[in-house]
């Protein structure tokens, strides 16, 4: 298990295939552009094939966000994987509807819970 802080306000754990990005601020045109980086980076070695958001603190998003997600989404989906987000607040769930993510990203409670989804949808594909 990898565990990195590089940015306040955001760390990564990569446990097993998913990375799991940790967001506790508001996600803006401003932490997007550090978190877009690093996590290309990361899922760039070769060992991520799913991502987990948790966006346990965030209360706000704006477009620059929706499009950090898509762009993560469509990353991992060329590998054979899946995006998932956690820990919805009300105000990101409401982004999240009205943009139409929820159409192409999974959401769960817990980072546990999406672990646990992604590993029983991975074994159905071996």
């Amino acid at each position: 298990m990898l565990k990195d802080n590089i940015a306040a306000g955001i760390h990564y754990e990569i446990y097993k295939n998913c990375l799991i990005i940790y967001i506790t601020q508001d996600l803006d045109h401003h932490a997007v552009k550090f978190l877009r980086e690093r996590s290309d980076r990361l899922i760039g070695t070769g060992d991520v094939k799913h991502i987990i958001f948790d966006f346990r603190d965030v209360e706000f998003m704006d477009s620059s966000g929706i499009g950090l997600i898509m762009g993560r989404y469509k990353k991992v989906m060329f590998l054979g994987g899946r995006a998932c987000v956690v820990n919805v607040g009300k105000n990101v769930d409401k982004i999240f509807k009205v943009s139409g993510l929820y159409k192409i990203i999974e959401k769960y409670d817990t980072p546990e819970d999406a672990i646990k989804a992604l590993e029983v949808k991975y074994e159905n594909y071996i």
